[in-house]
This record gives C-alpha cells, sequence and structure tokens, in this order.
C-alpha cells in the first residue's frame, strides 16, 4: 500500500505529468463548451473586439457587458480572428500553459510546493477557464511580474502590470513592489514611459475625438456592474452589505492605504524574499475580497496569491491547516456541481457565506503574520531569504 501511495504521490508531483493532464482537462471542457455553443465570454471579448477596430463603443450591458480596457481589445485581436470555434481552444490553452509556467519560473518554492499550488488550484482554474474568462491571465501576469523582478528584469516586470492594470485594473497595484528593487526612481521613469504607451495605443483604432470618451465609458460600465450580479467580495456578505456598499469605493481606498502604510512600516524586510513573496500574495488576496465584482472562480487570483503566502509565511500551526483545507474546500470544491449538489453550494455560498467568510478571515491572518507579528527568523534564515537567486 505504501508503495502505491509513493508512486501516486510521484506521479502527481511531476511537472510533465500534471502540465499533460491540465492541458487535457483544459482541452476538454473548451470542447464540452464549443459543442454546446456556450463559449459566451468568448463571444463577448469576440465581438467586442469587433466593435473597437470599427470605432464602434463595445460597452454597456445592452450590448456584451464588456467590462475591460480598449488596451484588452488590441491583445485580445489574434483571438478574435482565429474563430468562434479554433478561437476559444487558442485562448483557454495559452492561458493555461502560461499560468502553468508562471508557477513554475517562481524562484526559490521547492518543485513539490509548486507542483502543489498548480494541485490546488486546477478545479478553479479549470472552472473559470469553462468560462473562458480573464482571471487567469490577471493572475500568472502578477506572478510573471513578480519572477521578473527577482530575475532583475524591471522593465519587462512594469510592463506585464500595466498590461494587467490598463485591462483589468486590478494588476496595478502589484507597482507597489517597486519599493522592494534597487534602482526605484529609474524603473518609476520606466513606469511612466510604458504607462504613457499602453494608454495612447487604442489610437490606432480611435479617432483623437472619441479616444477619452472611450476610457470614459470603460469607467462608467465598472460603475454601474457593482449590484448586477451575486457576486462574493467582502461588500456583499450580509451582516455588512448595507454598510458598506454606499461607501465602497472608500472603503478600497482606506483599505489600500492601510496596506500601503504596513508595508513601508516594514521596510527592513524589503530584502527579504518571503517578506516580498507574502505582501504579493495579500495584495492579490485584496483585489478579489474588495473587488466590485468578484465571482466564485475568480478567486483562482486570490487563492495563487495565497499559496505563495502560505509557503513562505504561514506558521504552519494547526489554524494554518485548518484555513489551507477550509479554503480548498468552500472554494475550489464546492462550486463545482459535479462535485458538490448545488443546493447545497447555493447555502454554503449564498446563504451563509462560508466561503467569504473563510478567506476573509485567512487575508486578516496573512496581514497579522506578515506585517504585524514579532519576526522570530534567525539570523542564518535571513541570510538565506535574501541571498540572490
Amino acid at each position: 500500500m505504501k508503495k502505491i501511495a509513493d508512486a501516486v504521490g510521484a506521479f502527481f508531483l511531476n511537472r510533465r505529468n500534471l502540465f499533460i493532464l491540465g492541458f487535457v482537462l483544459t482541452f476538454v471542457i473548451t470542447l464540452l463548451e464549443v459543442l454546446r455553443e456556450k463559449q459566451f465570454n468568448f463571444f463577448t471579448f469576440q465581438l467586442s473586439t469587433f466593435d473597437f477596430w470599427v470605432g464602434e463603443d463595445p460597452y454597456g450591458v445592452e450590448k456584451y457587458d464588456f467590462l475591460y480596457g480598449p488596451l484588452f481589445s488590441i491583445l485580445f485581436t489574434p483571438f478574435a480572428y482565429l474563430g468562434k470555434t479554433v478561437g476559444p481552444f487558442v485562448w483557454n490553452l495559452f492561458n493555461f500553459s502560461a499560468y502553468f509556467c508562471a508557477i513554475f519560473t517562481l524562484p526559490r518554492l521547492i518543485e513539490a510546493q509548486k507542483c502543489k499550488t498548480y494541485l490546488y488550484t486546477a478545479l478553479i482554474l479549470a472552472t473559470t477557464q469553462m468560462s473562458m474568462q480573464f482571471n487567469p491571465v490577471v493572475a500568472y501576469l502578477f506572478v510573471f511580474a513578480f519572477t521578473l523582478f527577482e530575475k532583475n528584469h524591471p522593465l519587462w516586470a512594469i510592463l506585464l502590470i500595466l498590461i494587467s492594470g490598463f485591462c483589468k485594473i486590478y494588476g496595478i497595484f502589484e507597482l507597489a513592489l517597486l519599493l522592494c528593487y534597487p534602482k526605484f526612481w529609474r524603473n518609476l521613469l520606466y513606469t511612466v514611459l510604458l504607462a504613457a504607451v499602453l494608454f495612447l495605443l487604442p489610437l490606432v483604432a480611435l479617432p483623437l475625438s472619441g479616444f477619452i470618451p472611450h476610457y470614459m465609458r470603460w469607467a462608467e460600465v465598472l460603475g454601474l456592474h457593482v449590484d448586477q450580479f451575486q457576486f462574493y467580495a467582502l461588500f456583499n456578505l450580509h451582516l455588512v452589505h448595507d454598510l458598506l456598499t454606499p461607501i465602497m469605493t472608500y472603503v478600497q481606498m482606506g483599505t489600500i492605504t492601510i496596506l500601503a502604510v504596513l508595508f513601508v512600516s516594514n521596510y527592513r524586510k524589503f530584502g527579504r524574499f518571503d517578506f516580498r513573496l507574502g505582501s504579493l500574495g495579500i495584495l492579490m488576496g485584496w483585489v478579489i475580497l474588495f473587488s466590485l465584482s468578484t465571482e466564485k472562480h475568480t478567486y483562482v487570483i486570490a487563492l495563487l496569491g495565497y499559496l505563495l503566502w502560505y509557503w513562505v509565511q504561514a506558521r504552519k500551526a494547526t489554524f494554518d491547516k485548518v484555513l489551507f483545507w477550509a479554503n480548498f474546500i468552500l472554494l475550489v470544491v464546492v462550486p463545482v456541481d459535479l462535485i458538490c449538489p448545488p443546493p447545497v453550494m447555493r447555502f454554503l455560498c449564498d446563504t451563509v457565506q462560508l466561503n467569504i467568510w473563510c478567506f476573509t478571515i485567512t487575508w486578516f491572518r496573512m496581514i497579522y503574520v506578515t506585517f504585524l507579528k514579532p519576526d522570530r527568523t534567525d539570523q542564518k534564515e535571513v541570510q538565506a531569504l535574501t541571498e540572490p537567486v
């Protein structure tokens, strides 16, 4: 029995095996959606891209419920013109491959931790890819940018962060990590120049007179999206919904400001890998927990960040282990209707909202351990965590 368990463990902790399994799973779920012609998000991306290139307004619920910046339409163009059958396969398989690669390019984490990171998020990744969402792109851009910073390629890291931000806002906050790396002012100059280029890039299709109105329409539809569906952010908790929803913008600004203060107050740890990666995990949790439109499968971003934090920051106490498995059950397993009956899922996620509560507690735990808890790392550990890759 032990030999069988060891063989199974070795199989699932093998990078090549996991990639093949994930690639096949992605292909199958894409095939099922295409055969049923339910690749609705792809249609939204595709039709809005076509609209962009002919100068029409792609925004508005009455059209496609399109919520992405004009840069997205430019980047999505190759997928859009592959057609409604081939395009979804290329989109999903490309994003799966990039997500998988992002995990395995992370420095310092051991191979087993990287394999477990993919395994932990595989089901929720499949769920969001079944809907052909943009969430995997946000997740892997966060991670790729971090890896590029760690490997001393700040220009490319900043470019990826800005691409994410100009497509769906989320990723822009990763720029805070600039403080952790050498040559801050040079990197800030890179940021300004690249942001200017990406901001102006939609002029390849938009007339000058419609350029700013196009960005304003994007901002407008983002604001209107808030109460349109059942969402799963902190604002949607029944206990605080009526209190926080009218002031959600102030809550977002206030919480990110508090995070910034806590981050900067730990400046002595900027040179430590565990602190930088832990801070990234907290940020990836914040952009989902305090989003205006978090769906169940959007948590692929937050959970990927949580796992990065877990490997380097969690104290491995019983409480951390309970949270580890509670998040997996409530955020990964329960939303899959092939595993959990829909009535049970609706009770746990919509009635008692255990999924939101669980990750909220987890996120505050991440903040406490990373920013507030007295540091007991000894000198030898500090040296290991600050050595270059």
